[in-house]
């Protein structure tokens, strides 16, 4: 299953919206993405994380190492959503630049139980970062298959 790219209005104005959907339920890509220990596995630009074992919440900060170079800080802004919603999400700056928005929405399915769809959220001015979204979207298929 390959990702999709489009562009997309939300409150703080227009957003390339880089998605796939997953055989998963959302409350375990919810998981992978909240947590600060698996970023390393899908984040194609994270090699560590400080606070290395915390769930996304709003006023979160800490250090991601980018690279294998440097730290630098991040500052998560906005949680949304829980467990009994069809859709979660996060946001965070990076370095204190407003940076990519994280989404999970409930796919409902017909059979097999519901699925979800991850979505990343790209500011229009940082587009040269979808294809490392895409990247990680590739890495989620990987991380959900363990």
């Amino acid at each position: 299953m390959k990702s999709r790219v489009r562009v997309e209005r939300g409150e703080s104005g227009r957003r390339y919206a880089v998605s796939r959907e997953y055989a998963v339920p959302p409350e375990r890509a919810w998981t992978v993405l909240a947590e600060t220990a698996h970023w390393p596995t899908w984040g194609p630009t994270v090699s560590a994380v400080r606070p290395a074992d915390a769930t996304v919440k709003e006023g979160l900060t800490g250090e991601a190492q980018v690279l294998g170079g440097p730290w630098v800080p991040f500052e998560v802004t906005a949680v949304e959503g829980d467990a009994d919603g069809d859709v979660r999400r996060w946001t965070w700056s990076v370095a204190r630049i407003p940076a990519t928005g994280h989404r999970v929405e409930r796919v409902h399915r017909d059979a097999g139980g519901d699925g979800c769809r991850v979505v990343f959220e790209v500011p229009l001015l940082a587009g040269g970062y979808v294809p490392v979204c895409q990247r990680a979207l590739a890495a989620l298929a990987t991380e959900f298959e363990e």
